[in-house]
């Protein structure tokens, strides 16, 4: 993974946790409250499609560059809300 710009504003990962089931809720046309971030998101039923468009998402929201594969890394919410905040901190 790496960074287009470095970070100007740090990022917890409760807030990037907030942000990605969001998006993981639009998608799975579920409130937010039911997204739990400790199950692998195939269990939303989404695919590998979906997350390369998540990652997408995340780069345009955040502003920052990260290899597709950290969703394979990461399948859960929880450890990928840890992984981008760590990115995301200012160094």
């Amino acid at each position: 993974m790496s960074e287009l710009a470095q970070p100007s504003v740090s990022v917890t990962p409760d807030e990037v946790r907030t942000y990605l089931c969001a998006c993981v809720a639009a998608q799975a046309q579920l409130p937010a409250e039911q997204i739990r971030t400790d199950v692998p998101l195939s269990e939303y039923g989404l695919d590998s499609v979906y997350a390369l468009t998540l990652c997408a998402d995340i780069e345009d929201h955040y502003g920052m560059e990260i290899d597709s594969t950290v969703m394979w890394d990461h399948p859960r919410l929880d450890s990928l809300a840890e992984a981008l905040a760590g990115l995301l901190a200012p160094r």
